[in-house]
């Protein structure tokens, strides 16, 4: 290899590494460029914008051409010490100059470019918003062009056959939004960008993205396993239940040659949807051509008993768990790498990952968007789509199906009503799996809901803990923590407490000791909150529930006889608790499930009573888009994207499922977790990824609490701040193992709240 002086002139770099022997490794900018522009493209094919994409790709780089970064990259690396010139002591701006050469060479169609190309390390901008400021995409290209950056990269010598682009004749998919295709077009360039230069600067990493198996193999194996489950059913399980769920798995492999869009699945908890919307995925996948599955569930607490299953089948290296409480030893090299982009054939995540990754502005959480295009998205438990980002969330979805080739599948026993009606435009020409839905759920009763009597009478929790120890084995689901709390500590020592204030490990650890013990006919009573409700696999023949909305109240009968094997109905019992759930979503929830169940004669659970309820429900929501997210980004192309105004970064900061405002999480001492912590404390010299991967284990031994109440636990001792944002706890007290954080009380001789 030629010495570095006779090379450090010829051209201009986009990276360079030095091996361990000492010899420089260049990444010329032209290759790069045009490595990014080809794989892009490659990744745009799946929606019919090779064109700007690969545009995209071959000017984002633009920048490096100027003298200053040249001089910044050669003397940052040390590639050439004496490169240094004035004013590149710092990072040095290598996305504006693209930017505005795209804007001066196509005119208001650049803007597209634009975004993708300054923003393909900050993240999406803002056209122009207070929020952003300078930072603003107007800002930006104004600035830049006021300090000259284009002609400092026209003078650093791009090539003219780089320069001379005409506009692309590709455009967004027809009646869909146009910010969605751009932050899909974003997707391919950041994608690529990171790809291409991770190739060249660790191929160690980058060999990890190895190919994964066809889809047509995951299916042989997937059919497989349901053949030896099948053949290894005993005569005393072939049941009412069983047969049904046979007929609804049957059915389900019936319909995959329907063409591609939007899908229900409505069959009663307990029907087994996992395994059916699972087999009609693949199947529909495999005839479609489609490149993967992606499972998105609304809670941790589902998504890793579905992930576990699905591992079981499919195999650990196939099966990507994609989620904030993601146990590191579930982990690998490979892993990892697929949450960065989703590459893997199976995907299973959170509403909360999915649905704010579509909305993102972000490079590492937009990255990933272009391998949903072309994908079967099953949405299990469909009706816990959060109501106030509703709207934006059923407009991205018809987008989805409509532009870029996804199946989706809405999956419940409690479908929500989002059929087209007056001022809500709702999700149009849904197919549904079931042949008759109304049949299974005939076929599947198994409990007798019993209601609060008319003049709706609240009872106390000393009435409802003597109503539950006449049972030895009961399930009561309250609606709040402190109401779990509360009922729990009149109930006799052994009762089993489940509840937000306990971390996920220790959640996690419960679940499967209470699942244990009904398998082994121990006597087992649990009072919860309703984290236990939506797919948590228990079977009481008793359970009790508050007061809550018709689809709570379904769930938690879902926990009731699940299986059929009771000589008579389960008995799941409604009643109103002392006082009504605190004000918000889960309080208007409450209201119209009371007012549906009011006017309900005979049972209360029948799928028709379902959309009754929906519909009330989201009628006395104030708004479906509270964060305006459809203004933000013209969903509706009434305006502003026909000049190419959009509030990209905006909309993200606003778009969050989960309101961590005036939240803290505090790390509690369980199982492995005052080990990590001290690690954490005693790694001054830790390099950045141990540190994270530390952080990342820790994530299992979190509690969310009010901000005030951290405050208030900091300066009593209990809490304390180790490092930046990093809560820990202090005393020994604070963590209770049956009930979890103490944040209101303290610990009695007997070890109850007083």
């Amino acid at each position: 290899m030629a010495d570095v002086n006779d090379k450090r002139d010829q051209q201009p770099l986009a990276h360079v590494r030095q091996l361990p022997d000492g010899t420089w490794v260049e990444h010329w900018l032209i290759e790069h460029s045009h490595a990014v522009a080809r794989l892009a493209g490659i990744f745009a094919s799946d929606f019919n914008s090779v064109g700007w994409a690969s545009l995209s790709g071959l000017w984002h780089d633009f920048g490096k051409y100027r003298e200053k970064f040249q001089s910044y990259i050669k003397t940052k690396s040390g590639y050439d010490p004496e490169a240094h010139i004035e004013g590149t002591s710092g990072r040095v701006d290598h996305s504006t100059a693209g930017a505005i050469h795209a804007v001066e060479t196509l005119g208001l169609h650049g803007r597209i470019l634009a975004y993708l190309i300054a923003g393909h390390h900050a993240g999406l901008p803002d056209w122009n918003s207070q929020e952003e400021g300078p930072s603003a995409l107007f800002n930006r290209l104004e600035a830049g062009k006021n300090a000259g950056y284009l002609q400092e990269a026209l003078a650093g010598g791009p090539p003219q056959d780089m320069l001379a682009r005409p506009r692309p004749i590709d455009l967004p998919p027809q009646g869909t939004s146009m910010a969605l295709w751009v932050r899909m077009l974003f997707s391919c360039l950041v994608d690529a960008d990171f790809l291409d230069t991770e190739k060249f600067m660790d191929e160690g990493r980058s060999a990890l993205r190895a190919d994964y198996p066809d889809l047509r193999e995951l299916l042989a194996r997937f059919d497989a396993h349901m053949e030896d489950v099948t053949s290894k059913v005993a005569p005393s399980k072939d049941t009412p239940v069983n047969r049904i769920r046979a007929d609804v798995l049957h059915q389900c492999r019936k319909k995959v040659a329907l063409p591609s869009g939007l899908f229900s699945l409505t069959v009663p908890t307990g029907g087994g949807k996992t395994l059916s919307s699972m087999a009609f995925a693949l199947n529909h996948a495999v005839h479609h051509a489609k490149r993967r599955v992606i499972y998105v569930i609304p809670y941790t607490s589902i998504l890793e008993q579905t992930a576990e299953i699905f591992r079981g089948i499919f195999g650990d290296e196939n099966v990507i768990e994609h989620h904030s409480n993601l146990d590191p030893d579930k982990e690998d090299s490979r892993s990892r790498l697929a949450t960065e982009n989703w590459d893997a054939p199976i995907i299973v995540t959170t509403n909360v990952q999915f649905f704010e990754s579509l909305f993102a502005a972000k490079t590492s959480r937009c990255r990933k968007l272009h391998n949903i295009v072309n994908s079967v998205v099953v949405l299990d438990e469909a009706q816990l789509l959060p109501p106030e980002f509703l709207t934006p969330i059923l407009h991205t979805m018809r987008d989805l199906t409509h532009g870029y080739g996804v199946s989706l599948v809405l999956s419940t026993a409690t479908q929500p009503a989002f059929s087209p009606r007056s001022k809500f435009a709702g999700l149009a020409d849904v197919r549904e799996l079931m042949d008759d839905p109304d049949a299974l759920y005939v076929g599947l009763e198994r409990v007798q809901t019993q209601l609060p009597e008319a003049d709706r009478a609240r009872q106390s929790w000393e009435q409802i803990a003597d109503k539950l120890l006449q049972h030895d084995s009961v399930l009561c689901i309250v609606n709040s923590r402190n109401d779990c709390r509360e009922l729990h500590k009149l109930m006799p020592e052994g009762t089993i407490h489940l509840s937000a204030l306990m971390c996920g490990e220790h959640r996690s650890r419960i679940i499967a000791d209470i699942k244990q013990r009904l398998k082994d006919g121990i006597p087992t009573r649990v009072v919860s909150t309703q984290l236990v409700e939506a797919g948590v696999d228990m079977d009481f023949s008793v359970v009790y529930r508050a007061m809550a909305g018709l689809d709570a109240v379904a769930q938690a009968a879902g926990r009731c006889n699940r299986e059929g094997m009771l000589p008579e109905k389960g008995l799941v019992v409604v009643f109103e608790p002392p006082k009504d759930a605190a004000p918000g979503l889960l309080s208007k929830a409450q209201q119209s499930g009371r007012e549906i169940m009011r006017l309900t004669e005979g049972d209360p659970l029948t799928r028709e009573r379902f959309e009754a309820y929906f519909r009330h429900y989201y009628a006395s929501l104030n708004n479906l888009d509270k964060a305006e997210i459809v203004g933000l980004l013209d969903m509706h192309n009434r305006g502003g994207a026909l000049h190419g105004e959009f509030n990209f970064r905006t909309a993200a900061n606003r778009f969050r499922l989960i309101d961590e405002e005036g939240q803290t999480a505090v790390v509690v001492r369980y199982g492995d977790s005052p080990a990590l912590i001290a690690a954490l404390q005693a790694g001054g010299n830790m390099e950045p990824h141990q540190r994270r991967g530390i952080l990342r284990r820790l994530q299992r031994y979190t509690v969310n609490i009010r901000e005030r109440e951290c405050k208030k636990l900091m300066a009593s001792g209990d809490v304390r701040e180790i490092s930046p944002d990093v809560f820990v706890q202090a005393s020994d007290g604070l963590y209770h193992p049956d009930i979890g954080l103490v944040v209101d009380g303290v610990l009695d001789a007997a070890g109850l709240v007083s």
